[in-house]
């Protein structure tokens, strides 16, 4: 039987390096941060800054000698090799895309962090018998093209390839074009089968990510062990209403799109009242027709994301929303359509060990925690053993210019996530 513990692979890992690729990288799509010296980034989702950034990655693949493939919806792969190829690989990575306002860690640290890992097992001269894979997966944020995740959805099967394809950005440009488009000019990169889809599922799948919450950084622990993700669903909501003059129409005879919009967020907040403050209810989106000052609205959209790590919960008050809609209107019509569900996720016990174990030999603090945001990882889990790396970052602020991760906090979760892929790829 192999032994499963790589002889100190977390040694060389470089923090300086790790850390100069995150600055590097942060760069494109750079705005302006909340601190002088500090900066985040939009980096949309199959824009050019999306492509720059991957081309940035993978001309430092190359360099170390990592093979590099896309699928067919632009998922970007970059393979070492085990002694053993015909193993299936172990996965580990995150998504490259951000927020509008996002921060120079999310997302981007994950698929860093695997690629410094994976370096340092290379330079430490160790082998491994599973090839190991790093993923950046397409389009996480949805933060252009909504919903989130659509890379890793596809990849596990928990959607069809085709699913979003009329689904249009804020520009009206459709999702299958911009992905075509994308496609055609990543054309010289080698072409893989979709997961699962088309191909095997991998052998485990491991994301380090910062936090996004403040539990590390107030306890003062460094590595956190994602126990899971909690469940979410997405919601758009169409208000319909009249316009009518504003200076005229009595409003006894109005429909007002906006005043029951209001009066129907106003419900769904009591629905989704909490005692324990564990739910999470937002409404982060909304539009307003015709949008001047002088009429009635005839239509107002919005969004609703609510999420709970108990689907008991999420299944009954997800399930209700549209009663409570309805009931709340006084002269408007609506229309709701789901955009996403997907229900709790629960990580594999024996990979939170496998972090755990790596934490304790480098002399790490840690803990479990679960997560309140959702990752690409959630759709692993239904296809292999899924784990998740969490390090503090800075009063636990993201999507935001403001969000930062402390530089040895970035290192100690690459060496936690190579002493992790050294073991899982050694079996």
């Amino acid at each position: 039987m192999p032994d499963t513990h790589a002889p100190h692979p977390a040694a060389a890992v470089s923090e300086s390096r790790l850390w100069d690729r995150l600055m590097e990288m942060a760069r494109i799509g750079a705005i302006p941060g909340a601190r002088e010296g500090e900066w985040g980034v939009n980096r949309p989702c199959l824009s050019p800054e999306d492509r720059q950034a991957r081309r940035l990655l993978i001309g430092w693949a190359e360099a170390i000698g990592l093979a590099v493939s896309i699928d067919r919806l632009g998922n970007l792969f970059l393979r070492h090799e085990g002694s053993d190829p015909t193993l299936a690989p172990v996965l580990t990575g995150s998504h490259m895309d951000s927020q509008p306002k996002g921060g120079r860690f999310d997302g981007i640290y994950g698929v860093i962090a695997a690629l410094e890992a994976v370096q340092a097992l290379r330079e430490a001269g160790l082998s491994t018998r599973r090839p190991i894979e790093i993923v950046a997966w397409t389009n996480e944020e949805g933060g252009r093209f909504a919903p989130g995740c659509m890379g890793s959805m596809a990849y596990s099967g928990f959607a069809p390839p085709d699913t979003w394809d009329d689904i249009r950005d804020s520009a009206g440009i459709r999702w299958a074009d911009a992905l075509a488009q994308h496609l055609a000019e990543e054309a010289d990169l080698p072409r893989r089968p979709l997961g699962v889809v088309e191909g095997v599922a991998p052998f485990a799948y491991l994301e380090a990510h910062i936090e996004q919450g403040p539990v590390l950084e107030r306890q003062g622990i460094e590595i956190g062990a994602v126990t899971g993700i909690q469940g979410s669903r997405w919601f758009s909501v169409e208000i319909l209403g009249r316009s009518d003059h504003a200076g005229t129409c009595p409003l006894s005879l109005r429909q007002d799109a906006l005043q029951d919009a209001i009066r129907a967020i106003t419900a769904l907040n009591a629905l989704m009242q909490d005692p324990t403050d564990v739910l999470r209810f937002t409404v982060g989106r909304m539009e307003v027709f015709p949008n001047a000052s002088n009429s009635v609205a005839d239509l107002v959209r919005f969004s609703i994301d609510f999420r709970h790590p108990d689907d008991r919960v999420l299944q009954a008050r997800g399930n209700a929303i549209e009663g409570v809609i309805q009931a709340a209107l006084k002269s408007c019509d609506y229309r709701l359509e789901e955009r996403f569900h997907a229900r709790p996720a629960t990580f594999d016990a024996g990979i939170i060990a496998t972090i755990e174990g790596a934490a304790t030999a480098l002399g790490l603090s840690h803990m479990r925690l679960p997560s309140g945001a959702f990752h690409d990882a959630q759709f692993l889990v239904p296809i292999c053993p899924t784990g998740m790396i969490f390090i503090p970052c800075r009063g636990g602020i993201s999507h935001n210019p403001a969000e930062y991760a402390e530089p040895a906090h970035c290192a100690n979760g690459a060496r936690v996530l190579a002493q992790a892929l050294a073991e899982l790829a050694a079996r």
